[in-house]
């Protein structure tokens, strides 16, 4: 048995922080963040909402749209760097907010690689034949551990999250074979130093900034580009596909010159390659199943996709999925008090 995506939610906050928005505040501009990352905006949750609202957002939208029976899901795993607290965990939080009263809930944290890490553990959970329908969900909040006055990090990540519905399937379809890697020694290029058991936080802390993300980019990004890139040519010949058989590329949306070179790198065609970023900027966890939520209209049954990763850890990843039959979507009407809506319309 395969375990297959049947349906797909998202949630992005209302609040866009523009680029000439951040160029009023450190010393960068419009033209020279998107040329070097390709982000043109990104959103921004208010103070009151918590990573675990992004999710349970993400998990009503794909809910009310696919007419899904909460009573039958039987676990929830939120792929999130940002969790509403240390303890407890973020996943037992949503699923009171979902009301997945059936369902176990776990956190997960692989940066930037948590949805795949994620959609790798639930796929093997169903194929062992003891589960049926899992949600999966990407959820971050960035903003609350991003350095505002950090030109080199502000400019980089916005909030958002995506779940998909994962079920078991008899048929060719679903997840395919998945190779993911970890690399302990590049912890130090790209962290939040501060808050954790290892350097709690402290009035230094506060002092020195260091309970904000910190990143070495150059290091990163020339990792980001030789790990995504290897890492997805490996998991096509795992999986006995050639690069002309891939019909889309879903890639983590750090930088949109990653996402090229990653492409290039496969001799796939720019078009079969999706991107958000310039909407969205980098939502760490979210930003794969954000981008199937978004092109979803364009994935047809028995097409073959290729997901890849990067992020802090370093960990990384690559899966191939053969796309499947989705539940049948029901219509979506906008109402005035129902931000989930609101921003389906406006997709």
């Amino acid at each position: 048995m395969n375990a297959v995506i049947t349906a797909i939610g998202g949630f992005v906050p209302s609040s866009i922080l523009t680029n000439k928005m951040i160029s009023e505040t450190v010393d960068t501009s419009d033209e020279w963040i998107v040329k070097r990352t390709g982000i043109k905006e990104r959103r921004i949750a208010d103070d009151d909402t918590a990573t675990s609202d992004l999710a349970a957002a993400a998990i009503e939208n794909l809910i009310e749209n696919y007419n899904v029976d909460r009573d039958e899901i039987e676990a929830l795993l939120v792929a999130t760097a940002t969790p509403d607290h240390i303890l407890a965990p973020t996943a037992s939080i949503v699923c009171e907010k979902s009301g997945l009263t059936n369902a176990f809930g776990i956190d997960m944290n692989a940066a930037c690689s948590g949805f795949l890490y994620a959609l790798e553990m639930g796929a093997n959970m169903i194929e062992s034949g003891r589960y049926s329908k899992l949600i999966i969900v990407g959820a971050d909040k960035m903003s609350s551990i991003v350095d505002y006055e950090d030109r080199n990090t502000c400019i980089l990540f916005g909030d958002g999250a995506g779940a998909v519905l994962l079920e078991r399937t008899e048929s060719e379809n679903g997840l395919m074979k998945t190779i993911l890697k970890t690399d302990g020694s590049g912890t130090s290029s790209l962290a939040v130093p501060a808050g954790g058991s290892r350097n709690p936080t402290s009035m230094q802390s506060l002092l020195h900034r260091t309970h904000y993300l910190k990143q070495d980019g150059a290091f990163v990004f020339k990792r980001a580009v030789a790990s995504m890139g290897q890492v997805s040519q490996d998991a096509l010949a795992k999986n006995g596909l050639q690069s002309e058989e891939i019909d889309w590329v879903i890639p983590h949306q750090a930088n949109l010159r990653i996402i090229n070179a990653v492409g290039e790198s496969l001799n796939i065609d720019a078009s079969k390659v999706k991107v958000n970023i310039e909407r969205y900027g980098n939502t760490t966890s979210a930003t794969v199943p954000l981008c199937l939520w978004d092109f979803q209209e364009d994935f047809k049954e028995g097409q073959n996709l290729l997901i890849t990763t990067f992020g802090a850890g370093f960990s990384w990843g690559a899966t191939c999925l053969k796309w499947g039959v989705m539940r049948e979507k029901k219509t979506v009407q906008k109402t005035e008090d129902s931000k989930v809506e609101e921003v389906l319309v406006a997709h």
